[in-house]
């Protein structure tokens, strides 16, 4: 077995159930033997991928797993991409990482197809590779911890996102903390409906489940009434999602007649930890969530960077609208905007991580990487405050990074993207707080003279464009933006502008 501890851990959790994948249970016995098909196939009889970009497009499921685990046990980085990405995000991501091979499942086959003959990388079906049997004579490579295992895109201040790029330490890192602070067991049992693209499900769920032992049952998507129905069963122990999940399934609830409402209840009372994240949970979801269920939210910040950075305890208070201590193995300070670090309760600052689950480097971006960091200290970009121990987000140090639904985007991204539009001269993108979203996406524009712009015919244009999560929630069409003496476009105005109607 390889000399990363997650998959000596797996085997020895042997015949133990592991993923519950359309209603066939997986061991992770099994798992442990199908990401070694995996591996053998994408080394095709080399010794080692060398840290070869293996990207893959495939849903929740234990597909996703046995071929995650494949490219890391072959010695290469995995790069898995976002089911809801428009071909144009795909292609960023696909060209920008330089895959050579990426795998896709039948279903999504036509969606990898076209950028495969376009830029050249090998095409291959994870059904088949996980149906063919495994060469004997070919052995694996033995990794270690300072090997790159991942490269997640996360949007930044630039228009295209960025390559985050960490290694098996840090994945191991950014694990052990949330077992330690979470309070992971073998028994637990967690629903996984978030995106695979992303740390949230990654991490905090899929990894951390598994190097405890514990069950996952993997959903392609968020399906409402199936996760309702299993939570009526009290299928689960664990449980994690974003604000916007929270908020539809309160609705559900408002909606539903009462015996069922309290069958719903008693299956979310019975579970041991219910999790918030990604992105703020308002104050008074966090109260309704309580006054229904029995549950108080626990929540967490973190980023693609850094892992989860600090939470609220497991015992103890967890205060609404705050994100707690920093987690075991974290260092944490704020610093003022004139760089000094702040000490006292109550001065606002940006938050600088420093630990081992920082992440490596941002992909083929030097100078940006650096820029990252002072003193060996990560930058967040986010500012928060001490108040009585616990800290509270307060915010984006650049109003060009949007947090909606539980995903950070880019408003330079967005902004590329709908100046391609016929009718548009010019477009700023903010985002405005909402509260089912946190943030919605909102665009202002200009039009060409003469055109006409509305919302409805705006999304449509980019559905084919961008994600649904990154298409414009909010419109206004303005003769010009205000700016400052140089010209520059103020967005605080025009957030203030949609703000105030």
């Amino acid at each position: 077995m390889s000399g990363i501890a997650l998959f000596r851990r797996a085997g020895e959790h042997g015949t133990a159930p592991a993923i519950q994948s359309k209603g066939v249970t997986y061991s992770y016995e099994m798992l442990v033997d199908a990401s070694a098909r995996v591996a053998s196939a994408l080394l095709g009889g080399e010794d080692d991928l060398r840290e070869a970009r293996i990207a893959f497009l495939i849903p929740g499921s234990f597909e996703y797993v046995a071929v995650q685990w494949g490219v890391w046990r072959g010695g290469g980085i995995a790069v898995p991409l976002s089911v809801s990405a428009k071909e144009p995000e795909l292609e960023h991501v696909l060209a920008d990482a330089e895959i050579k091979v990426a795998l896709v499942t039948q279903a999504l086959r036509h969606r990898l197809e076209g950028l495969a003959r376009r830029l050249g990388f090998e095409l291959l079906l994870a059904d088949e590779v996980l149906s063919t049997a495994r060469d004997g004579t070919i052995s694996l490579p033995t990794l270690g911890p300072a090997r790159r295992a991942m490269m997640l895109y996360t949007s930044g201040t630039t228009s295209k996102p960025k390559g985050v790029v960490t290694t098996h330490a840090n994945i191991e890192a950014q694990i052990k903390a949330l077992v330690e602070a979470w309070g992971w067991r073998a028994d637990d049992r967690i629903p996984l409906f978030l995106p695979l693209h992303h740390i949230h499900g990654i991490v905090n769920v899929l990894s951390c489940a598994l190097w405890s032992g514990a069950r996952v049952e993997a959903f392609e998507s968020f399906d409402m009434d199936r996760i309702l129905a299993r939570v009526e069963e009290q299928a689960y122990t664990v449980f994690m999602a974003v604000p916007t999940i929270y908020v539809k399934l309160i609705r559900a609830f408002e909606e539903a007649g009462s015996e069922e409402r309290e069958r719903w209840a008693e299956g979310f009372r019975a579970m041991r930890l219910m999790i918030s994240g990604s992105a703020a949970l308002p104050a008074a979801t966090h109260e309704t969530w309580t006054r229904l269920t029995g549950q108080r939210l626990l929540e967490r910040y973190g980023m693609t960077e850094i892992g989860m950075g600090l939470s609220n305890p497991l015992h103890g208070e967890r205060r609404p609208g705050a994100v707690g201590q920093p987690l075991p193995g974290v260092e944490l300070r704020l610093v003022s905007e004139g760089g000094e670090v702040i000490h006292a309760e109550g001065e606002p600052g940006e938050i600088q991580i420093r630990g081992p689950s920082v992440f490596e480097e941002y992909w083929n971006l030097p100078d940006v990487t650096e820029a990252a960091f002072t003193e060996g200290w990560f930058r967040t970009g986010d500012m928060a405050v001490l108040e009585d121990r616990y800290y509270r987000i307060l915010g984006r140090l650049s109003v060009d990074i949007i947090k909606s639904g539980g995903y950070k985007v880019s408003a330079l991204e967005i902004e590329d993207t709908l100046r391609a539009h016929p009718s548009i001269r010019e477009v700023a993108v903010v985002g405005v707080e909402d509260e089912v979203w946190g943030e919605a996406v909102a665009a202002a524009v200009v039009s060409v003279e003469g055109e006409h712009i509305d919302l409805a015919g705006l999304r449509a244009w980019a559905s084919d464009r961008l994600s649904t999560y990154k298409i414009p929630k909010r419109l206004a069409v303005v003769d010009d933006f205000p700016r400052n003496a140089m010209g520059k476009v103020m967005k605080p105005a025009i957030k203030s502008m949609f703000m105030d109607g």
